[in-house]
């Protein structure tokens, strides 16, 4: 039965004439994992071929989730050996991306990561050099990547309704991840370990906001970023606060990325000379003076409203990952993030390296 569901989906894809990439899943440690299978499963775009997990508990966790025990294995390297996908999508700890994209480059298998792309610097550096060299598509998923409201904003500040745009203030989180059921436990034990997450809430939630700000304003000259540690007693080695101040020669971005909010955030105020907008996800705001008014959502085509259909359009047309999701933006993403970590160690700003 199972064999002719597969079959069906196939035959209805190469009728539309695509027929669907291979795709497999590696590690279920990140919690992401579990809001994505359903869209893996329904074989639209890729054909779920293989998840590797060497947590059983996991495993059974997927196959409640409708993934079929067939497909199941504790060994990655050798079921990516056998299934030959042509896409990976990773759920590891972010100090393991770096291995995930050496073994996948030396079979020519493209990737999507969650954010961030790495859990340092130099992890980034050389999964972008791995990645150009191999020819291989790596992509780093966020969830505002996919959301209409993000671009409906960026495309006001862009078309100069704001006037110059020199100032960005975006705050990022919830009230701390969970530690309760296996799907959370095994995310909590290293989303709150310095070395596998590569830092705390800095990192989950800093990378958002440096991609913003990269997004709307390139590179900045410096990096300012101050952290507390508000809950030692839930979070004992990780600051659970942080916060960043990005400058540029004409304007700043100041931004919040915390474990300990009241609600959860994803909102960015964009300002410019003439004007602001507003975003958050579902609502764009524009205001200029007194004068406030709700911006009209434009929708996103089907290939760009979420990651399978956007990475799978990339490889059927032969085209780069672009924008937010890039490989280049999310290495500057590590950077800015490393910055604000020599930013704590020193108490100081820290000039970013001019690019030649």
């Amino acid at each position: 039965m199972k064999k002719l569901v597969l079959l069906s989906l196939i035959s209805a894809c190469a009728a539309a004439g695509q027929t669907p990439y291979k795709m497999a899943v590696v590690g279920l440690v990140h919690a992401h994992v579990w809001g994505h299978l359903a869209e893996m499963l329904k074989g639209k775009d890729v054909t779920l071929v293989g998840v590797a997990e060497p947590n059983k508990e996991l495993l059974a966790e997927a196959k409640k989730a409708g993934v079929p025990e067939e497909l199941l294995s504790t060994d990655y390297r050798k079921m990516l050996d056998e299934k030959k996908p042509e896409l990976i999508w990773s759920f590891v700890e972010n100090n393991r991306h770096l291995e995930i994209v050496e073994f996948a480059a030396a079979r020519k298998i493209n990737v999507i990561f969650e954010k961030p792309l790495a859990a340092s610097y130099k992890d980034a550096l050389k999964i972008q050099e791995i990645a150009n060299k191999a020819g291989i598509r790596v992509m780093c998923n966020y969830q505002m990547a996919w959301w209409p409201a993000n671009y409906t904003a960026k495309k006001v500040a862009d078309s100069g309704a704001l006037g110059q745009v020199y100032r960005l203030h975006g705050v990022v989180g919830h009230g701390g991840p969970s530690s309760e059921g296996i799907r959370n436990s095994t995310f909590f034990a290293w989303l709150t370990d310095p070395v596998q997450n590569g830092a705390g809430a800095l990192m989950d939630f800093g990378c958002y906001n440096a991609l913003w700000s990269l997004w709307y304003m390139g590179r900045p000259e410096s990096v300012y970023a101050h952290v507390n540690h508000l809950r030692p007693a839930v979070f004992p080695k990780v600051e659970d606060n942080a916060d960043l101040m990005l400058t540029y020669k004409n304007g700043i971005g100041l931004f919040e990325g915390s474990w300990d909010l009241p609600r959860s955030y994803q909102d960015l105020e964009v300002f410019g000379i003439k004007g602001s907008v507003y975003m958050k996800n579902g609502s764009v705001e524009q205001q200029q003076g007194r004068n406030k008014t709700t911006v009209e959502i434009t929708p996103l085509a089907p290939e760009d409203a979420e990651p399978i259909a956007y990475m799978t359009s990339r490889m059927r047309q032969n085209k780069p990952v672009e924008g937010m999701t890039s490989l280049e933006m999310n290495v500057q993403v590590v950077e800015i993030i490393e910055a604000a970590k020599e930013s704590i160690r020193t108490g100081k700003p820290v000039a970013l390296a001019v690019k030649r």
